[in-house]
């Protein structure tokens, strides 16, 4: 995997280099901390991870980090797990969240958009007298430093004032979208025990109204440790018995009152998509996560006070903290809330147009359902604004980025990233000053050392290995709740090379410091002794207009031998005839090797996914293996149960 003699897809110009963030940033450091004048980014990720703790230093004093006790070093302990970041430090998330309200008070923290597509704007001195008067309110409920409190609620301004409030109090946020069923947010939830439940009656997803009170109710009588339920009132209805509206919490003008806590102090509780039992609760800390987004989002992100950010999430996923974090740096943040292809596929161009985004976000899968659907946004929306087009949740595939390239823009940078929930954070992605190669994420992050492994623990450049992180980051879980000898989360990250964080994807580290992920190792596909990546087979196959969607597992047997069915979705009027079956099997064997090729292709009435988009491959193989439906998968956290059965009631072909 050397592309370096390839000519990039995307070239920053002289000034978008030197107008770039961490340009400056670099310049900077090279005069208070010794980072190398030269050598551009690759010089300066290389400083940040050989002098970690000068780095971490350095990014903290650029964004005037307001640590109001000061730090005793930066890296207490370094060992992982269990490193202990600037002790003694107290400091709190909200204060510089809001801190954009004392410089700019009329302008827009917050563009509110719904299905309608119609920008509603929040000022940045309106959000703070919201979260101020929520806070107080929360504090007259009891609600204490630790304490936790959830959301069971959309993507809407409402939202970001109940976890912003949470975090003035020192209070922990949790939150799942609401077209998580019951079980899915109990199975959460009550992990957490919280003392405040903020909801809404229903939720409008694809032009309908879903109401949701029965399900709040069932909530409300199976979580016992409820204080206070805050009924917010999107489709309209009446507060149930019992319950506060969230009108009469938010209209006082109490000025807010920012706790100061510990560095590590828990800030909100991200939860694993849970397909194989309960939802790891991964607790992140106020500082960790104040100074990795501040890292990913002013330096990575290029985001300051001129811009708008939009990415596409629910309050289920991980990027939806992720996007509220861009008003740290002043940012303008869109909040949609609705369905990603309604009232058509181009919808979320639509609303990068009329909010005037100039980094937008996406799903692969979007990207590539637009260039199914024969969507054109270049030539139908003004997206002349829009400066980098961001994708994750799953690799971008090479026709994606010429598609962007060749649909949006010629000049648009394309920022394919990746990273997890149990980092909220990219080891991988954008970087505004160097170059774009087709199927490549552009480097590692600053500060990550990141690194692709053999099993044996050795380095590898150009060839598929492990994803590794071998020194700490400061947003790594502080723990998993109801973990208390720490033995889940070791067991998650640590078993396999001690001490280094071993995440579970198969990437290659191209010559020359590129990144490209080929899909989850837990799932790897291994044919005679070569490790294959499921993203590589997708990306060819799924290229085929009649394939919506595909699956692939691969399965060890008893007698030695291995099954590498592959299971596809076809779209509309197509039929897997021999003619389908022989040009999918050509198209493997011609873009990727003949190993690639299954052994069986195998038509599925859909692909089953976690709740938050993500393929059931482990799952899917354990029921193949015959492990009972029970044990392969929680049900919780699957977008269709009832699919699965066709999983578990497969014949194999004879062949």
């Amino acid at each position: 995997m050397t592309s370096s003699q390839t000519e990039p897809l995307w070239q920053p110009d002289q000034d978008r280099i030197d107008s770039a963030a961490v340009t400056r940033f670099q310049a900077w450091a090279a005069e208070r901390f010794g980072a190398p004048a030269d050598g551009g980014y690759p010089a300066l990720h290389a400083w940040s991870v050989a002098e970690l703790e000068t780095f971490w230093q350095a990014l903290a004093e650029w964004f005037d980090i307001r640590f109001s006790t000061p730090y005793e070093r930066v890296l207490g302990d370094r060992d992982m797990p269990g490193a202990h970041w600037f002790p003694g430090a107290t400091l709190n998330y909200a204060e510089h969240a809001l801190r954009t309200a004392d410089e700019r008070p009329d302008d827009t923290a917050l563009l509110h958009v719904d299905e309608t597509h119609e920008p509603v704007p929040v000022t940045w001195a309106e959000l703070r007298r919201q979260v101020g008067s929520l806070a107080a309110e929360l504090r007259a409920l009891g609600v204490r430093p630790g304490d936790r409190v959830s959301g069971y609620l959309p993507n809407i301004p409402q939202a970001v004032t109940a976890l912003l409030a949470t975090a003035s109090v020192g209070a922990v946020w949790t939150s799942c979208a609401p077209d998580f069923g019951a079980r899915s947010v109990l199975d959460r939830f009550q992990q957490v025990e919280p003392v405040v439940l903020f909801t809404v009656d229903g939720y409008r997803y694809g032009g309908k109204e879903h109401d949701r009170r029965d399900t709040v109710a069932e909530l409300r009588a199976e979580l016992p440790t409820l204080r206070a339920v805050v009924h917010i009132p999107l489709l309209g209805t009446a507060a149930p018995e019992g319950a506060l509206e969230w009108q009469d919490l938010v209209s006082g003008d109490a000025e807010p009152v920012f706790e100061q806590v510990g560095f590590a102090h828990p800030l909100w509780i991200l939860y694993s998509s849970g397909t194989t039992g309960l939802p790891k609760a991964i607790v992140q800390s106020q500082g960790g996560i104040l100074v990795e987004h501040y890292k990913q989002l002013g330096l990575h992100c290029d985001l300051g006070p001129e811009d708008v950010f939009f990415w596409y999430t629910s309050t289920g996923w991980m990027m939806w903290n992720f996007l509220v974090s861009g008003l740290l740096t002043g940012t303008t943040v869109v909040v949609y809330d609705g369905s990603p292809g309604y009232p058509d596929t181009a919808a979320q161009w639509r609303i990068a147009e009329r909010t005037g985004a100039t980094l937008y976000g996406t799903s692969a899968a979007y990207v590539m359902a637009c260039a199914k659907a024969d969507v054109h946004p270049g030539r139908d929306f003004d997206l002349s604004r829009v400066k980098c087009v961001a994708t994750t949740g799953s690799p971008l595939p090479p026709d994606g980025f010429r598609w962007l390239h060749d649909e949006v823009r010629d000049d648009l940078w394309i920022a394919s990233v990746s990273g997890g929930t149990d980092v909220c954070s990219c080891f991988a992605g954008a970087v505004p000053t160097l170059p774009v190669h087709i199927g490549e994420l552009q480097a590692a992050c600053l500060g990550t050392d990141l690194q692709s492994w053999d099993p044996a623990g050795k380095p590898l450049v150009g060839e598929v290995g492990e994803l590794v992180v071998t020194n700490p980051m400061p947003s790594m879980p502080i723990h998993f709740w109801n973990d208390p000898d720490g033995s889940r989360y070791r067991d998650s990250y640590f078993d396999m090379y001690p001490g280094v964080w071993r995440h579970g994807d198969w990437i290659t580290i191209t010559d020359h410091g590129s990144v490209v992920i080929h899909g989850r190792s837990d799932s790897t596909l291994n044919r005679q002794g070569v490790r294959m990546g499921s993203a590589d087979i997708y990306e060819a196959v799924e290229r085929l207009p009649e394939i919506r969607e595909s699956l692939v597992i691969g399965l060890e047997e008893p007698d030695g031998g291995y099954w590498m069915p592959l299971f596809v979705h076809l779209a509309d009027g197509a039929t897997l005839d021999d003619a389908l079956v022989a040009r999918i099997k050509q198209t493997l064997r011609t873009e990727l090797s003949p190993r690639h090729v299954p052994d069986d292709i195998i038509e599925v009435p859909a692909v089953p996914h976690t709740l938050t988009g993500k393929r059931l491959e482990v799952p899917v193989k354990r029921l193949l293996q015959g492990t009972p439906m029970s044990k392969a998968v929680n049900p919780g956290s699957v977008d269709n149960v009832e699919l699965l059965t066709f999983y578990t009631q497969l014949k194999r072909p004879q062949h």
